[in-house]
C-alpha cells in the first residue's frame, strides 16, 4: 500500500519564523501522536521568483516573508482522515494569533504515485 500525503505551502514573516517553528513543533507532536507516519517542515533556501509560477508567487510572498514547504505522511487516505479528525479536535492547536496568513496557504491531499523505496528497495 502506498502512503497518503498532505502537502502545504505558505508564507511566514521572517520575524515570525521562530514562532512558526514553535507552532510546528507542537503540531508535529500532535499529528504523530494521533497516527501520522512522518511530519516535515522546510524553509525555502533556493526558490527563485518565477516569471509566471513559483513557490513565492503561489503564496503571494512579500519581501519580508519566507516560503515554508511541508508535508505529513500517513499509511493511507482512511488513516489520514481519521488522524486529521482527531487533530482538529485537539485543544492544543486552538491558539490565538497564528504566525502566518492562513488565507494564502496552499494545501491538499495526495496519493503516492512513486517512491524510491519501491523501485530501489
Amino acid at each position: 500500500m502506498m502512503p497518503y500525503v498532505d502537502g502545504f505551502v505558505l508564507a511566514v514573516p521572517k520575524d515570525k519564523v521562530e514562532a512558526y517553528k514553535t507552532l510546528a513543533t507542537t503540531a508535529c507532536a500532535i499529528w504523530m501522536e494521533h497516527g501520522a507516519l512522518d511530519y516535515v517542515e522546510c524553509i525555502a533556501d533556493d526558490v527563485p521568483y518565477g516569471e509566471l509560477t513559483s513557490f513565492p508567487r503561489a503564496v503571494m510572498a512579500k519581501e519580508d516573508e519566507v516560503v515554508v514547504f511541508s508535508w505529513i505522511v500517513y499509511r493511507d487516505r482512511e488513516t489520514r482522515d481519521a488522524v486529521n479528525k482527531k487533530v482538529m479536535a485537539d485543544p492544543r492547536l486552538k491558539m490565538e494569533g497564528m504566525p502566518f496568513d492562513g488565507k494564502r496557504m496552499i494545501y491538499g491531499g495526495f496519493t503516492t504515485l512513486l517512491r524510491a523505496s519501491d523501485i530501489v528497495g
